[in-house]
């Protein structure tokens, strides 16, 4: 039994787009994987710079507290 041209051709083919197919999929799964690092790292910079604000808002806050003490001590008599 001998196997056509057409059939092998057909089947390289197959093969090749199949390859194609693979290597465009991978390159999506790349751009996606590169955009979601950059993502996580502007996030990152955006948590740390509310942090920073926060801390100064807090402390700021703190020093503008002021305590006041009661004497125990009375003027009058009892």
């Amino acid at each position: 039994m001998k196997i056509s041209r057409a059939i092998l051709i057909r089947r390289h083919r197959q093969c090749g787009s199949a390859v194609v197919v693979y290597l465009t999929l991978l390159a999506i799964m790349v751009i996606l994987a590169a955009a979601n690092t950059n993502t996580l790292l502007y996030l990152r910079r955006e948590l740390n710079l509310l942090d920073q604000r926060q801390i100064k808002r807090l402390n700021a806050s703190v020093a503008n507290v002021t305590f006041t003490v009661e004497s125990s001590t009375t003027t009058g008599s009892p």
